[in-house]
């Protein structure tokens, strides 16, 4: 059955764009750019259950605060599409039409360990895996976009059979980060960070050994022992965390620190501005940890509460490695001034080779991946990696795209 039979134009291509969780819709907004201005194309979205039925809180405003077409799931999984779009392999199975399945972190290979349930072959999995990619004894993804070559070397050995539909792509999140940089001081104004001032920038993930999960005291430290004439303190929160206990109650167990000056940014967009923004990272395992290192910025990570759950040699290991460490039980004023004065830098270049071996390329390669599967001819225009718009800390009123500040 057609997804829509009531289109504007009769001979579109429907495209689905899966949101089983709110990290994966942000991830794909990125790819669903490559798609403006093509009236050949039309974009709906559904919201996928998780494995135990339940839907993720959170993707569904996520897709309606986009203005996005919500078809329900169970509408969904009857329809036939020409293309579907999936940041998880989440439920996608259960789709018709030809899937092109990507990464929504940093790499197709998380860095964080994660184990499968039983079974024979019990140990790490990791997106890659043949759990992830054949159901039932067939090929799920159409395309596989790969982050970097050495992906493919993975995917021989863990689905050899998912080989010849895998692309290497790069990343288009981190392309679009980097061509950011140039626009580092329009981002800061728009923050309202003094030339004179540094900007911290606090990232958290959202599992127990996440940075708030260890240290919940932390942004409360910052803001209060932080001189306010020379630093300014930024959070970017996990969406999952946004997801799981909703905008009211972050802005609750954070109301304080707000009313000190903290800058939230939300979890649509507003976190690359502030990395670029950024004099200082203090991080964790997540994948923006990982990304303000590649564009050079100073990082120091907390203690993670539990060792061992990192895949050696990730992207998450290597900035582990690099990174200068927070020590939480001594004052935070001199570890901030010496980091963010430049030292402890992880090596830039080395971190960001391992986030992509095709820097620049993303957009490119995965339009051209999109309008192979669609069956059609690509548009005219070049591709372009633009920058992130400015941020909006929440609270704030806002939104003009970075072309509009000259």
């Amino acid at each position: 059955m057609g997804a829509n039979s009531r289109v504007l134009r009769r001979g579109c291509r429907n495209v689905l764009v899966v949101v089983p969780f709110m990290v994966a819709g942000i991830r794909l907004m990125d790819v669903l750019a490559l798609l403006e201005s093509d009236h050949r194309v039309v974009v709906m979205f559904t919201v996928a259950p998780a494995r135990n039925g339940a839907v993720c809180h959170g993707a569904e405003e996520f897709v309606r605060a986009q203005g996005g077409l919500l078809l329900p799931w169970q509408q969904a999984v009857q329809c036939e599409f020409d293309l579907v779009l999936a940041a998880s392999e989440t439920a996608v199975e259960q789709l018709h039409g030809q899937v092109m399945l990507l990464p929504h972190g940093a790499g197709a290979v998380p860095s964080r360990l994660r184990a499968r349930s039983s079974g024979p072959a019990a140990g790490p999995a990791h997106g890659l895996d043949r759990g992830s990619l054949v159901h039932r004894g067939r090929l799920v993804p159409a395309a596989l976009p790969l982050t970097h070559r050495d992906e493919l070397a993975i995917l021989r050995e863990s689905c050899p059979e998912a080989v010849p539909v895998a692309v290497v792509a790069g990343d288009v999140c981190f392309d679009r980060l980097v061509t950011s940089v140039p626009w580092r001081s329009a981002y800061r104004r728009a923050l309202g960070v003094r030339p004179d001032q540094k900007l911290v920038v606090l990232t958290s993930t959202w599992q127990p050994e996440s940075v708030l999960g260890t240290h919940p005291d932390l942004l409360d430290r910052l803001v209060r022992e932080l001189p306010r004439t020379q630093y300014r303190v930024a959070a970017v929160l996990h969406p999952n965390i946004w997801g799981v206990h909703g905008a009211w109650q972050v802005q609750a167990w954070l109301a304080d620190c707000l009313r000190e000056g903290l800058l939230l940014l939300p979890p649509e967009e507003g976190w690359r501005a502030a990395l670029v923004s950024a004099d200082a990272i203090i991080g964790d395992h997540g994948s923006v940890t990982s990304y303000g290192a590649a564009i050079g910025c100073p990082v120091m990570l907390t203690a993670s509460g539990r060792e061992g759950f990192l895949r050696p040699g990730s992207l998450a290991d290597v900035v582990r490695q690099e990174a200068a460490h927070l020590c939480t039980d001594m004052p935070l004023t001199p570890q901030m001034e010496e980091i963010a004065n430049g030292h402890h830098s992880c090596r830039q270049k080395m971190v960001s080779a391992l986030i992509t071996s095709v820097p620049g390329q993303a957009a490119g390669i995965l339009r051209r991946t999109m309008y192979r599967l669609l069956d059609l001819p690509e548009p005219g225009r070049a591709p372009t990696n633009a920058p992130v718009p400015l941020p909006v800390p929440v609270g704030c009123r806002g939104g003009l795209a970075i072309e509009e500040v000259g």
